[in-house]
């Protein structure tokens, strides 16, 4: 089921979906109860991050599978990866999780999982899409769903987490976590320091509006800055739902999502465990390509999107993917992008050969990129199909050709239009997404809205 965003103000939503509400969230709960009853004593767990409208759409979420009778387990705050490994652990027909992952707290959604810890099948999905087309229909009271929680959930999922380092021991290594003010603030030290580790914690204190807010894989500035003042071996910033990770070494340089699959694959390919080539995306800076190249190493793209990484890494037998954001998939360790795995298989790699972080990435050298977002009210694809637009683009591409590459491409959860630049130098890479980000610009401003 698709991830679906609500905003406080009304008006934010997914691309091309309307904002979800309360009165959405019921019937969603109701209509995906409904799929799920048709398997005997179905049940289904609910977790969430930190963000204070959680409350509002847990509620919502538990009164509608109640309505379709089907049981409710309630995680409370966990990692979204928590909720697939908890589903598939504990035989449930399905695992939702309510987060709008890195964004603010003025967003939301809804994330589902099948019982085997994967998203839903492309069927069940559209049986739900079909039932929220008609009325909600209550069971009889004797039929209806209860609600319970479940307390020790934290607990399994730490436990797992731990069982996935295969090195023993963290003794020895000082860390700071940014937990991100998220859904990660208390299990992710825990992991860390129960293996060991010394470990400094920040981005811990949610108060329902803070999460990602100045902290976490979004903004490493503070972490990097308690890095270097306590002396610590590495910063580990996670996102508000936990899924992604990025990284800071020793002397405060952030490490992304590009660079912590190069350590993660060089190592798998050094045990001899590596299989298959390694999945990227659109996004992923050509320095990743060309480093893994140099080791042997196949290199493919896939769209933006975990599902997508996901889905080529298992059409190709592929082991490593991810997103240059942070979200990492290890599938020998998870069946879903993990952060604190994540930053547990850096860490291994760190102690298997004795080396820190910053020698650990030297062996890539990324492109200079630039990311610039443009704003738009309107439609991106009649933006992004505008002559002009297309022009300029084979123009610049043209101008980099066999030194660089381009992407224009329309954001899956935000009204912007993603133009982004790769060259071999700072200041062509900079002139060219400026360029090409005035061009949008313009177009964005008098194309009509939908």
């Amino acid at each position: 089921m698709s991830r679906k965003y609500f905003g406080t103000d009304g008006i934010r939503g997914r691309v091309g979906q309307p904002p979800m509400t309360p009165e959405f969230a019921l019937k969603l709960g109701w209509a995906a109860g409904c799929v799920l009853a048709k398997t005997p004593a179905a049940r289904v767990l609910v977790g969430k991050d930190t963000r204070r409208s959680g409350y509002m759409f847990e509620s919502a979420l538990e009164a509608g599978f109640a309505a379709a009778g089907v049981e409710t387990y309630l995680l409370g705050p966990l990692p979204t990866p928590a909720v697939a490994y908890l589903t598939r652990a504990l035989r449930a027909q399905a695992g939702v999780v309510i987060s709008a992952s890195h964004n603010l707290h003025f967003d939301n959604g809804v994330k589902f999982f099948s019982g085997s810890g994967d998203k839903l099948s492309d069927e069940l999905e559209a049986e739900i899409e079909a039932l929220l087309e008609r009325d909600m229909v209550c069971v009889s009271p004797e039929l209806m769903g209860r609600a319970r929680r479940i307390e020790d959930a934290g607990g399994r999922y730490i436990e797992f987490c731990k069982g996935t380092f295969t090195n023993g021991s963290l003794r020895g290594l000082k860390l700071v976590v940014d937990c991100a003010n998220g859904a990660a603030y208390k299990v992710a030290p825990a992991v860390f320091a129960e293996l060991g580790a010394d470990v400094t914690v920040i981005g811990n204190q949610p108060n329902g509006l803070n999460i990602n807010e100045g902290c976490g894989s979004t903004h490493l500035e503070k972490l990097a800055s308690v890095v270097r003042s306590q002396g610590a071996d590495i910063g580990i910033g996670l996102d508000g739902d936990g899924d992604r990770c990025l990284l800071v070494t020793a002397d405060g340089v952030a490490v992304d999502g590009d660079e912590i699959l190069y350590v993660i694959a060089r190592q798998r390919q050094q045990s001899g465990a590596l299989r298959g080539p390694v999945i990227g995306t659109v996004m992923s800076n050509y320095g990743l390509e060309q480093a893994l190249g140099e080791l042997g190493i196949p290199f493919q793209r896939a769209a933006v999107g975990d599902r997508h990484v996901l889905e080529m890494l298992r059409n190709s037998n592929g082991l490593i993917g991810g997103e240059t954001s942070g979200h990492t998939i290890c599938l020998d360790r998870a069946r879903t992008g993990d952060g604190i795995i994540t930053a547990l298989q850096v860490l291994q790699t760190m102690l298997a050969e004795a080396q820190p972080l910053s020698a650990l990435v030297a062996g890539m050298r990324k492109l200079p990129q630039v990311l610039l977002n443009v704003p738009v009210s309107g439609k991106a694809k009649a933006i992004l199909d505008q002559p002009d637009v297309g022009a300029a683009v084979r123009a610049a591409e043209h101008e980099l050709s066999g030194r660089g590459r381009i992407l224009l491409r329309a954001s899956g959860t935000e009204p912007v239009i993603r133009v982004m630049v790769e060259a071999q130098d700072e200041i062509s890479t900079r002139a060219a997404a400026e360029q090409l980000a005035g061009i949008v610009r313009r177009f964005a401003e008098t194309v009509a809205q939908p």
